[in-house]
């Protein structure tokens, strides 16, 4: 868990992240702006805007959601805050793939066809960074 906790902090301090607007900048739980695509998967946005730049932003999925089949132009990092989660590529099985939970890392490359899940009983929430602007492109399973 310890290697886990400083691989993790070791990939988002390298990654190239514009310095904020303010000094500091605090949230609590409570400021966050969460806007819920039709699919029910909701966005709020720490900072960028997510469609046209990188972008930092919590990301929450209702329990069971599993995504179809896409990819992202841009690499795409995260950490677990709640609930379970799989990320596999187009074509394995989700039932083999491995579950990651609160405190864990993960990133997906940019261009790698995948499905995520939430595969706990309550909604998963995850800090996420993109390295450039949100697209998601369905490929075929």
């Amino acid at each position: 868990m310890k290697q886990l906790l400083v691989a993790s902090i070791v990939a988002l301090s390298s990654m190239t992240i514009p310095a904020a607007a303010e000094p500091i900048t605090l949230l609590g739980s409570n400021d966050f702006a969460w806007e819920t695509t039709p699919e029910g998967v909701a966005f709020a946005a720490l900072q960028g805007d997510r469609f046209a730049e990188s972008y930092q932003a919590l990301v929450r999925l209702p329990a069971g959601t599993v995504s179809p089949p896409h990819v992202k132009s841009a690499n795409m990092y995260g950490v677990m805050l709640q609930g379970e989660m799989v990320h596999y590529a187009n074509g394995e099985n989700q039932d083999t793939a491995r579950k990651i939970g609160p405190g864990s890392f993960y990133s997906i490359s940019g261009g790698t066809a995948h499905i995520s899940a939430c595969v706990s009983d309550v909604p998963c929430v995850a800090y996420l960074y993109q390295d450039g602007a949100f697209d998601f492109l369905p490929v075929q399973q």
